[in-house]
């Protein structure tokens, strides 16, 4: 019982690294921490006025770094219905199926970048709840001069992004961008497939332009999504020690162990060179 737990939350300590026989306890996982995320989100749903007074002194301290654009940037695309959608589609297919799709694929090949990528979102989740309840802040699309494209133009959203689930006021940080660049990261570190490293590069890259596009972010909450998404990559980094003392025991088997050769191969969770094909 003790080891199937510890193979849960680390799965790679497993004898092999394609099984799926503790699959379902990482859907276990993931659900309790999105449940918990999106439940914290909701309870700042009655914040209307903080989140407007915090957007407008969002916008201020933009204006002083000369990064207030959202504007321009939304106006100047308008016009072009094509450029629109192509956004439209960016923000909505290009977030939760990649992030579900990388963790899935990592999960299948390289088990140590798997536990990485999950333990960096579940620490940075818990991070940005805290702006979510305490400093919540409104979206472009709430104001003067910007229009919701996504919600206006486009219907798809209400299937990956329920109205239902979505709190309107935590625009910051943004883990759209944040989550995105966190899975390029781990994704570009894990092959060495160019089809799948530019990919890795474009898709974070192109949901930076989309969610101020299409008016569901300001700039700045890029910025703290990423950089959020990158504090919790060192802290799931730093966690490795906790695989190694766990493999431990497993390693003073000797070299007739049989689980030996794998554990060796697999070694602890961590940034590291890449060394396998996704």
């Amino acid at each position: 019982m003790v080891r199937r737990l510890k193979i849960i939350v680390a799965p790679e300590i497993a004898s092999t690294t394609r099984g799926w026989r503790y699959f379902p306890g990482q859907v276990f996982i993931v659900t309790v921490a999105a449940l918990i995320y999106f439940g914290v989100r909701m309870l700042t749903k009655g914040a209307e006025v903080a989140a407007f007074r915090n957007a407008y002194d969002l916008l201020s301290f933009e204006s002083t770094l000369g990064l207030d654009f959202e504007v321009w940037l939304q106006s100047a695309v308008l016009d072009y219905h094509w450029i629109v959608t192509f956004f439209n589609w960016v923000y909505i297919w290009l977030h939760w199926p990649v992030i579900i799709g990388a963790l899935l694929l990592l999960y299948h090949f390289n088990r140590r970048r798997y536990t990485l990528m999950r333990n960096a979102m579940i620490v940075s989740g818990a991070l940005g709840l805290v702006f979510f309840v305490f400093f919540p802040v409104a979206p472009p699309r709430f104001f003067e001069g910007f229009t919701d494209t996504v919600a206006e133009l486009s219907t798809s959203y209400k299937y990956l992004q329920p109205p239902s689930v979505v709190n309107k006021y935590a625009a910051l940080p943004s883990f759209h961008v944040g989550w995105n660049v966190l899975a390029g990261v781990v994704l570009f570190r894990s092959t060495k497939s160019i089809p799948v490293r530019i990919f890795a590069v474009a898709s974070p890259l192109l949901m930076s332009i989309a969610v101020v596009l299409t008016g569901n972010h300001w700039v700045i909450d890029g910025f703290v999504g990423t950089a959020l998404a990158m504090i919790g990559l060192y802290v799931a980094h730093r966690l490795g020690w906790l695989t190694r003392r766990w493999r431990e025991p497993a390693a003073e088997k000797g070299p007739h162990s049989a689980e030996q050769p794998e554990l060796a191969k697999v070694g602890p969770a961590g940034i590291e060179p890449a060394t396998e094909r996704l």
